[in-house]
């Protein structure tokens, strides 16, 4: 106690020597101190710099940035806290000799100062690791080894007190894996012992797992040999199979699976969504599938009730299901009373059972025929699978092996009649709303191709065409009976020709747009009255067939709707 309370007084007397070196500050000087800490935290003031010119965060502590009086310089710095730059590679831990390194090729003939068992300049022969020779190398000047690497290491303290430094962890690992074949063999004879054994009895079990234990202990090596305690718990565990996850009943002679192995996934761990399959911690039971998109077959786990219906679980509930059935008929049959005789009652059920169906159907077929017609062909053949291999390129071309031939239809493809060269249906006719044929434009199905002629026959006796000769003939006769009337020529073309008013390629005149542009303005100041009134005066015009409306006019009214009925001219999108 004395010697504690001495230490603690020395180091502080330490402490006072190394901050009255420094110097006492004054109470002005410690509030100024104060206030330029809390001005450098706050970020008004710039922060310190240590001795290199580095800045000093003004928020690390006290204690990390105040150097103990064994390290402190006077100035503000944080180097104690650092790792010196200039470390000493003799001070790290796994520094050590290189095992097996040479300098380089060997010596053909022997030197003079050499082994003399190995040739090699780097030691004498005494100290020589080589295997002794009958005659060394100084005599035969053959397998001459090359020199030693002569390393000088310096260890640091922790090296040269490790008892590891140096080791190659690959020698242990052959010593492991001979460790693990010897278990393995050793386990796989006791294993093949125990199902040798016939009998039911349990202490002949072990006396047999005894005897092997024993022989395998006689041929082991004492370096493989097992502890005391190894040997307890095999003999008191002599009938059970080393297999993880399993136990071995001696009686019954049935492997059971009682836990499941560490490395498998939980059940609950599959799907970790609360509104999947319920699981039950207790009996560690998930009945249902916790992957409902997931084939039973090619799932990791399919639920309980999957694998309680297969294997020779459902054969189990046809036994118990005939059992009930023949109880009800007044049969004396119970399945757990008498298990022998529900199994050969129901072996002999179903074998009536399928010779009174074949009896039946062999009656059937006999009376009306049709036994050919339930032979079918295999589903390979049906399906047009073949065992053929073809190799496809990028495009789509076969370069090993033959395409597979195209599935033909029951119905005649590629056939032509009535020296046809289309199928019919391979053209519509637009106009009539028919179809025909391509080659001739026949609506007519089974009627004689007569090729192109029946296409221009077809086209001469369209309604366009018909429409639009009998036009030109009016207009022909127009213009020559009055040249000078030009005016009803042209409306005559306004009125029936097929061509819209503003289509086409149309000239405008710029001052007639103009004024028909500022007549439309006027019109649309008059107000709605006004403009009610002129659009009955307009259907009455139009009624009458006296008006005229001119291109001009024609855009002014367009202009004039595009400028004010338009409903996205002025949209400015805001997201933007």
């Amino acid at each position: 106690m004395l010697k504690v309370v001495s230490d603690h007084y020395r180091y502080n007397c330490y402490t006072m020597a190394s901050s009255s070196a420094v110097g006492k500050l004054s109470r002005e000087e410690f509030r100024r101190q104060k206030d330029l800490d809390a001005a450098r935290k706050a970020g008004t003031a710039p922060a310190a710099l240590d001795e290199e010119g580095r800045p000093i965060n003004p928020h690390i502590p006290q204690y990390i940035s105040q150097a103990p009086w064994y390290l402190d310089t006077g100035a503000p710095s944080l180097n104690h806290q650092r790792r010196p730059e200039n470390d000493n590679s003799q001070n790290k831990l796994d520094n050590w000799y290189d095992r097996g390194a040479k300098a380089g090729p060997a010596a053909k003939k022997y030197r003079k100062g050499a082994c003399e068992n190995c040739g090699a300049m780097t030691h004498t022969k005494k100290d020589c690791l080589e295997r002794p020779r009958k005659k060394g190398a100084k005599y035969t000047n053959k397998d001459i080894q090359a020199d030693d690497i002569i390393q000088e290491v310096s260890a640091g303290y922790d090296a040269k007190r490790d008892r590891w430094n140096g080791y190659d962890t690959a020698e242990h690992k052959k010593v492991y894996e001979e460790y693990a074949a010897v278990d393995a063999m050793r386990q796989k004879l006791r294993e093949e012992e125990i199902d040798n054994q016939t009998t039911t009895d349990l202490a002949a079990v072990r006396k047999v797992a005894k005897a092997g234990k024993s022989e395998n202990k006689k041929d082991d090596d004492a370096d493989f040999g097992s502890s005391e305690d190894e040997d307890a718990d095999e003999d008191k565990y002599a009938d059970a199979a080393d297999a993880v996850g399993q136990k071995l009943d001696a009686k019954t002679r049935i492997t059971v699976r009682n836990l499941r192995i560490r490395e498998d996934t939980a059940k609950y761990l599959i799907n970790l969504d609360p509104e999947s399959a319920y699981y039950d911690p207790k009996t560690r039971s998930m009945r249902d599938a916790p992957l409902k998109n997931v084939a039973p077959e090619d799932a990791k786990f399919a639920g309980d009730n999957y694998f309680r219906y297969s294997g020779e679980a459902p054969e189990v509930q046809d036994l118990q299901l005939f059992a009930w059935q023949a109880a009800a008929r007044g049969n004396d049959v119970h399945l757990n009373a008498n298990p022998t005789q529900g199994e050969l009652l129901h072996y002999e059920f179903k074998q009536k059972k399928a010779e009174l169906k074949d009896t039946t159907k062999t009656s059937i077929l006999a009376k009306y025929g049709g036994a050919e017609y339930l032979d079918s062909a295999p589903v390979e053949l049906r399906q047009g699978q073949t065992e053929n291999y073809v190799e496809y390129s990028r495009t789509g071309q076969v370069i090993k092996g033959r395409e597979k031939a195209k599935a033909r239809s029951k119905y005649p493809e590629d056939v032509y009649i009535n020296n046809h060269t289309a199928v019919w249906g391979s053209w519509y006719d637009t106009s009539s709303g028919a179809w025909g044929y391509a080659c001739c434009h026949s609506t007519l199905h089974l009627s004689y191709c007569s090729g192109e002629a029946n296409i221009e026959a077809t086209i001469a006796s369209s309604a366009q065409h018909l429409l639009g000769t009998s036009s030109q003939k009016e207009q022909t006769s127009e213009e020559a009976s009055t040249q000078n009337q030009e005016r009803p020529a042209e409306k005559i073309e306004q009125n029936y020709s097929k061509k819209r008013i503003g289509e086409g390629d149309v000239k405008l005149d710029q001052e007639k747009l103009a004024q028909a542009v500022l007549e439309e303005k006027k019109r649309k100041s008059k107000g709605k009255l006004d403009d009610e009134r002129s659009s009955k005066k307009q259907k009455s015009s139009l009624e009458s067939g006296s008006h005229e409306v001119t291109e001009e006019e024609l855009e002014a009214y367009r202009m004039s709707r595009r400028m004010t009925e338009d409903p996205m001219a002025n949209y400015v999108d805001k997201d933007i």
